[in-house]
């Protein structure tokens, strides 16, 4: 990957979008991801403190799910997973029934938390290939997850993974729709009748028809980035905000890939990783930010990963997560 050039791609696409103001709500944290708006609340996965936070409308954070004392699974034979030291969570969203699930990252599990206790919900070792990553979750109780499809953490070379889909009875399978380059965030519009996810070793966005049954077809290339897109959010008028760690900026991205907002933030103090719509109309920005990736301890140590916030030119209606 050509990263110089990247470079000169990302700042002229972000020179010629309309700019945002952005402001720190919260920090303290490590490497903060997962951001999501849910019944009048935010939250967001402090992933190296193994916890979900939630915070309230002054930044002050609070426990939501704890994971700090759950004992990973061993890894089958021949595994290279890095989950047998520390449990990572992941994509978040919530049943029908008003349960959370989270995604276990490096254990390749989806857990269930209904308030007191952390459980395994669905085994999803069968069908993923590495370390899984982000999720949504449909009005049925349906989820989307994403994979890697290789060991970031143990310098594996990139491979292409498929999506995997949990069914309400928790059957896993494979989504059917190919591979992906390092598929990331994902997101459902708000007629449920497109399902987005960047992909993050591919410079770009990918879209899905979805039926009516959860099943998808129709793939295609919904737009090319100039940087490699992490978490995301769609919006009412169907444009994707996306997390571009590393660029100093996330942008709003139309369909075709023309960038139409940019939020710059501080590269010092803040790599915008993955975003949310939420607040009043869903039209408030909020934005996780990391500053320390590989290093776990360091992250925890540092404490610097962090919550910004910036205006939204359109809510997200009822677009998920």
């Amino acid at each position: 990957m050509d990263y110089e050039a990247l470079m000169v791609a990302s700042a002229e696409a972000a020179a010629a979008a309309t700019p945002v103001s952005a402001a720190r709500l919260s920090t303290g944290y490590s490497w903060s991801e997962i951001p999501r708006w849910h019944e009048g609340t935010f939250y967001f996965s402090d992933m190296y403190n193994h916890r979900v936070l939630r915070l309230d409308e002054d930044g002050v954070a609070s426990t939501y799910i704890d994971a700090s004392t759950r004992t990973p699974l061993a890894p089958e034979a021949g595994s290279t997973a890095t989950g047998t030291t520390e449990v990572v969570l992941g994509g978040l969203g919530w049943l029908p029934d008003g349960r959370a699930i989270v995604v276990s990252m490096h254990e390749r599990l989806l857990l269930v938390w209904d308030g007191a206790t952390l459980e395994q919900y669905a085994d999803l070792r069968e069908v993923a290939t590495s370390s899984c990553n982000d999720m949504v979750v449909d009005a049925d109780g349906r989820a989307y997850v994403t994979q890697l499809g290789y060991d970031l953490f143990a310098g594996e070379e990139a491979r292409e993974a498929g999506l995997i889909v949990v069914e309400p009875d928790r059957t896993v399978r494979d989504a059917g729709v190919g591979t992906f380059q390092g598929a990331n965030g994902i997101g459902l519009s708000a007629d449920a009748a497109t399902l987005i996810t960047a992909e993050n070793d591919g410079c770009r966005i990918s879209a899905l028809d979805r039926g009516t049954d959860g099943a998808l077809s129709g793939r295609r290339v919904w737009a090319e980035l100039p940087w490699m897109p992490d978490g995301i959010a769609i919006d009412g008028a169907d444009g994707v905000w996306a997390g571009l760690p590393g660029s100093g900026w996330v942008g709003r991205f139309e369909e075709g890939g023309k960038a139409t907002h940019a939020v710059q933030l501080p590269i010092d103090q803040a790599m915008g990783t993955a975003v949310a719509l939420g607040g009043a109309d869903r039209s408030t920005l909020f934005i996780a930010c990391g500053m320390e990736v590989f290093d776990w301890a360091k992250s925890r140590e540092e404490g610097l990963g962090s919550i910004w916030t910036a205006p939204a030119p359109y809510g997200a209606g009822s677009a998920r997560p």
